[in-house]
């Protein structure tokens, strides 16, 4: 009897669901939807996107639907806009609509709240990266030296460019490295130059994933790539080295106190921290992200844009040739190029550009987020 009733019950459980339903869907304004392939029951169509290559399945998809395309991730409609003019439309003419971001986990579990920057003095920083530069090129000297004996292993152009970029930075923002170059010379510090690289790799890495629980969020209790996970133990090493950082630069100032002058981020910041009249209260968590900020932002784009364009001007020597003859005709021989030469090297900088639209830094742009109902090219 009692299984009888249950089962009433629930069918017009059943059905008065549907009567809402089917009120509630004429009630909503007709909608003139993007085209876009159907998706599957849960799942939406991460299923073209898991263990591919995003850009890659999307662009393919944008050849068969047009430039704009609306896909299901999960329980979530996604709007894939794949053209210059569909871009300017969320981007500048309804940039209101979609300026906020969805919460995504990584965006969570890495606090990195404000933004705001702070620049060194350019003298200062023309002479860390003078230093840092003849570093570099001393440092592929010895090394082409020892290949060239037979001796050593390949040079990994990348691997050299970042330490460039990271030890360069970290000394404008941080005015010390705070790593040491190998473990048997580790002087104190927190951890190796290939450990902190390691850990800004897996940084960008984590950013970049599709994580099945941002976008079915009744499973991400489970972690089921376990992403979340590696976020967490990443946000634990880089909270150990910033602590390290923060807790030098204050136990420096509280030596005088008084006669004490800002002479890197980290010392404005901690200023600014506690000051009781600063209009947005700056928490020790926001300082550590906007170090993480300035240190990830300032080193993997640089180095990975001149790796590209190495790798583009070595197919093509002739280039690599009338490269050579700009710099000897406006720099010579005798001098280094300095940032004010850059407007006189019109040939280099279109090796650049050229370099970025062949291989963009960002193949895909982190999401946005709708706040309201909106018109885009009907």
């Amino acid at each position: 009897m009692e299984a009888s009733w249950l089962v009433s019950a629930f069918i017009w459980l059943a059905f008065l669901f549907i009567i809402i339903s089917t009120i509630i869907h004429y009630r909503r304004p007709e909608q003139n939807l993007p085209p876009g392939p159907k998706p599957w029951p849960i799942i939406g169509n991460l299923n073209l996107l898991i263990g591919s290559i995003p850009p890659q399945s999307l662009h393919l998809l944008s050849q068969k639907y047009g430039e704009l395309i609306q896909l299901k991730f999960g329980s979530y409609p996604v709007l894939v806009a794949s053209s210059p003019e569909m871009a300017k439309q969320f981007l500048k003419t309804h940039d209101t609509v979609f300026a906020s971001r969805p919460a995504l986990a990584a965006g969570r579990l890495e606090r990195f709240i404000l933004q705001r920057s702070f620049a060194l003095n350019d003298s200062i920083r023309m002479n860390i990266r003078t230093e840092e530069r003849n570093n570099f090129l001393s440092r592929l000297y010895a090394l082409s030296e020892v290949r060239m004996n037979g001796c050593g292993k390949p040079i990994v152009l990348r691997e050299q460019l970042s330490r460039f970029s990271l030890s360069s930075i970290t000394r404008m923002v941080l005015s010390n490295k705070y790593f040491s170059e190998s473990k048997c010379d580790d002087q104190g510090s927190v951890m190796t130059l290939d450990e902190l690289q390691g850990l800004l790799d897996q940084w960008f890495l984590l950013n970049g994933v599709i994580n099945i629980g941002d976008w079915i969020p009744w499973l991400s209790f489970l972690d089921l790539q376990g992403y979340v996970k590696q976020m967490k133990d990443l946000y634990k090493k880089f909270d150990r080295f910033h602590e390290y950082v923060l807790d030098y630069h204050k136990s420096k100032r509280d030596v005088n106190v008084k006669d004490f002058v800002p002479k890197d981020m980290a010392d404005v910041l901690l200023q600014l921290s506690e000051d009781p009249n600063l209009g947005v209260k700056l928490t020790r968590d926001c300082v550590k992200g906007l170090m993480q900020d300035l240190l990830a932002g300032g080193t993997d784009t640089s180095s990975t844009t001149v790796e590209w364009a190495f790798h583009e001007i070595i197919k093509k020597p002739y280039i690599i040739e009338k490269a050579t003859e700009e710099l000897d005709r406006v720099i010579g021989r005798e001098r280094w190029v300095e940032e004010n030469d850059f407007h006189k090297l019109p040939y280099i900088e279109a090796i650049i550009k050229e370099t970025l639209r062949l291989h963009p830094l960002t193949t895909l742009l982190p999401p946005h987020f709708a706040i309201e109902d909106c018109n885009v090219s009907g």
